[in-house]
């Protein structure tokens, strides 16, 4: 009895060892990303299927490939400057300015057009980098009017194709709202100009704001055949919007694109977030820099619910004056009211940087971190990128494509730097997809009680992603809180990517 009571302890203990060795789905996941770390090909194929969560920074017109461009410039009509490449309206020429389709049948012209339109190829010299990214915008928008459904299906295709979740696309739709300004007297009278420019119909252009989003969305439906058996799985994809402002115009246009951009989010649920854009070393950015932060708080004491995420700190010495590059993150989350910021890239120039990562942190302050765009067109890469110093002092991060067509980039791209140049691990990409959408402008509750460590909340806790839920408090959760049901859909991803190895 002894020798077998001894036998039967030893089996047990052998047993609970050798499932105390058992690794769980992310542990076989991460174990099968760092077999293929040093092996790039296969690093790409695994991040391409692995869920990513949400793109939070992510330009429209800049996120279509300029292949895309050429072809619908060339269905438009269009013609092609042949010393600038830009595009323009007819008549044409065949020697000077000849129609944009020429350029299907000349390699040499499409190849100049592709060219101009993004970062292929380019090679510092007379032109900057920084300033061949933000000139090609000029050469290519002529085809944005007619198109923006199609540049829709094409970026939610791709990113449903490498497993995302949810985007939030930046968009020039306050045009309407520009041309109010043209006579609107600027005396830097806030509340003067408000009135003003509701009196003038600044309604009227919301509402055609709106209208055109309406029509976008129709157009990128038809063209992914939603609703039907042959239905793009982008047809899937969670999309909500961010009314941009064109910074780089007078104040008075500044403050009507800002003000209509808060008006639109307040009344359309589509647009959840307003942000100023263009180059923020350009003259007027950086000289109004201040005024455009009091315009955002002025903003946010009218409207409240808006959420706003705002480009600052996409700098780096030598593109400014060092003390322009001293304040922008800080004063964008203390005055404008930022709740993630865009960039970040300048952080440690700024006035006092540990104390801005700690306030950060505290404030749950997310940072937009986009890797090739800062690379391509600041020149700034490997450990000169502030990413790791977010991650140490606890600032929430995600990985965001900026304009992935002009950059020649995509999400799984994204990912690949932040393995290759920062030797993340999955269970730190799969922390940053979470955070993704953790940080989404969505409404409702979170599926999560806690986000270091993630935490499922009370009402899903016993319930498995990957399956429909069984408890009724998690059932209704996912009902009636659109932020969960997709951090859902994400994890329900992760089971079935982890469930490979």
């Amino acid at each position: 009895m002894s020798r077998r009571f001894r036998r039967v302890v030893l089996v047990l203990f052998l047993s609970l060892a050798a499932a105390a060795q058992v690794e769980t789905a992310e542990q076989r996941a991460a174990r099968q990303l760092e077999s293929v770390r040093h092996q790039p090909l296969l690093l790409h194929a695994f991040l391409y299927d692995m869920p990513k969560g949400g793109d939070l920074h992510n330009h429209l017109v800049g996120a279509v490939y300029a292949e895309s461009f050429i072809q619908y410039a060339a269905d438009d009509g269009l013609c092609v400057d042949r010393q600038t490449m830009a595009l323009g309206p007819p008549p044409c020429d065949p020697k000077t300015r000849p129609p944009a389709g020429a350029a299907l049948d000349d390699p040499v012209l499409y190849r100049q057009m592709v060219n101009a339109f993004s970062m292929r190829d380019f090679q510092p010299g007379a032109e900057s980098a920084h300033a061949h990214f933000f000139d090609s915008f000029g050469k290519f928008v002529p085809v944005a009017p007619r198109h923006m459904g199609d540049f829709l299906a094409e970026v939610a295709s791709r990113a449903a194709a490498q497993n995302e979740q949810y985007l939030e696309l930046m968009v020039e739709v306050l045009w309407p709202v520009m041309d109010l300004s043209k006579n609107l007297t600027w005396s830097g009278d806030f509340d003067r100009a408000r009135e003003a420019l509701l009196a003038a119909g600044l309604n009227d252009s919301v509402a055609a704001a709106s209208r055109t989003l309406d029509q976008a969305e129709s157009q990128m439906r038809s063209r992914l055949r939603c609703g039907t058996p042959a239905a793009d799985p982008g047809c899937r994809i969670t999309i909500r919007y961010i009314a941009t402002v064109l910074r780089a115009f007078p104040p008075a246009q500044v403050f009507a694109q800002t003000l209509g951009g808060f008006e639109l989010a307040s009344r359309d649920p589509r647009v959840v977030s307003v942000n100023p854009v263009q180059p923020e070393h350009d003259y007027a950015p950086r000289h109004d820099f201040s005024l455009h932060m009091k315009m955002f708080s002025y903003m946010h004491e009218l409207y409240p619910k808006v959420h706003l995420t705002l480009h600052a700190g996409e700098l780096a010495p030598g593109l400014e004056p060092p003390e322009d590059l001293r304040f922008h993150i800080r004063d964008s989350i203390e005055i404008g009211h930022a709740e993630r910021i865009g960039h970040g890239v300048d952080v440690m120039y700024e006035s006092d940087p540990m104390g801005l990562l700690r306030e950060m942190a505290e404030r749950k302050v997310m940072v937009e971190i986009c890797l090739t765009s800062n690379d391509v067109i600041l020149g700034v890469r490997g450990p000169r990128h502030p990413l790791p110093l977010y991650m140490k002092h606890g600032v929430p991060v995600a990985l965001a494509t900026d304009d992935e067509g002009v950059s020649r980039s995509d999400m799984t791209r994204e990912y690949q730097r932040a393995v290759e140049d920062f030797g993340l691990g999955y269970p730190e990409l799969k922390m940053m997809a979470r955070t993704s959408l953790e940080h989404a402008f969505l409404p409702g509750p979170s599926l999560w009680a806690q986000t270091a460590p993630f935490k499922l909340t009370a009402a899903c806790a016993g319930d498995t992603p990957g399956a429909p839920p069984t408890y009724q408090g998690c059932r209704n959760l996912l009902h009636s809180s659109e932020r969960a049901r997709v951090q859902w859909e994400l994890e329900s991803a992760f089971v079935r990517f982890e469930e490979k190895f």
